[in-house]
């Protein structure tokens, strides 16, 4: 069993006395084995090197499997590792949101989500807008906080090719949340954006003052400020 192999790699390859500090620091309720992120990815490239990727439904079984049976949060980060794996990348479509939707619900926390929202759903997006733009546009009205700041920094690495309308439109329902977690990826979100326009981003920070918190706005114009200040 997959599980069973990466946790007896992951135990040898911990440090106990580090997974203590590690647990407080991420506020995490599952322990940790104490593996730090360079010899994890190493774990996984070796524990995963031939898991064999025959069709969509394996590949999310698998996932899925190493995703629910974790006891330690580094077997989380290994299941993320997976569901990134580049033989998967075929199977890297709208096809595979309720699989993404369950890691998002369930994980509940930045150091899941943000990794998911950036380096999984995203290229999703970018791949199939028409789909993936209304599935955004419905989870930035989700009772679900996590699904709400996966929609707004899904295009963290998107540039140029951000689709503004869509970024303005996931942003618009958690516009006046005092939820920090929202707060912040809204602020994010801006604060990538000016680096590819800052006249944008400062006309939008300026149109919805009064309705952005302050920490959203201290983040969209942390750059352009200290760029300001030369």
């Amino acid at each position: 069993m997959l599980l069973v192999t990466l946790r007896n790699a992951l135990q040898q390859a911990a440090d106990p006395l580090k997974a203590p500090a590690m647990q407080v620091y991420m506020k995490s309720a599952m322990p940790y084995h104490g593996v730090p992120t360079p010899l994890l990815r190493q774990v996984c490239k070796e524990a995963f090197a031939e898991v064999p990727f025959a069709t969509a439904s394996h590949w999310q079984t698998q996932v899925l499997d190493l995703w629910r049976g974790a006891r330690f949060r580094e077997e989380r980060y290994a299941a993320l590792y997976l569901a990134g794996d580049r033989r998967g990348r075929p199977f890297q479509t709208p096809s595979a949101m309720k699989m993404y939707d369950e890691l998002v619900v369930t994980g509940a926390w930045w150091d899941y989500v943000d990794d998911i929202a950036s380096h999984r759903i995203g290229p999703i997006l970018r791949a199939y807008p028409a789909p993936m733009r209304r599935k955004m546009l419905s989870w930035s009205k989700s009772d679900n906080l996590w699904k709400r700041r996966t929609s707004i920094i899904c295009q963290l690495g998107f540039k140029a090719e951000t689709d503004l309308t869509l970024l303005y439109a996931c942003i618009e329902p958690s516009l006046e949340s005092r939820e920090f977690f929202l707060q912040k990826a809204i602020g994010w979100a801006l604060r990538q954006y000016a680096r590819t326009d800052q006249a944008e981003v400062k006309k939008y920070v300026r149109l919805n003052r009064n309705r952005l918190s302050g920490l959203s706005c201290r983040e969209a114009l942390k750059n352009i400020d200290r760029a300001a200040r030369g």
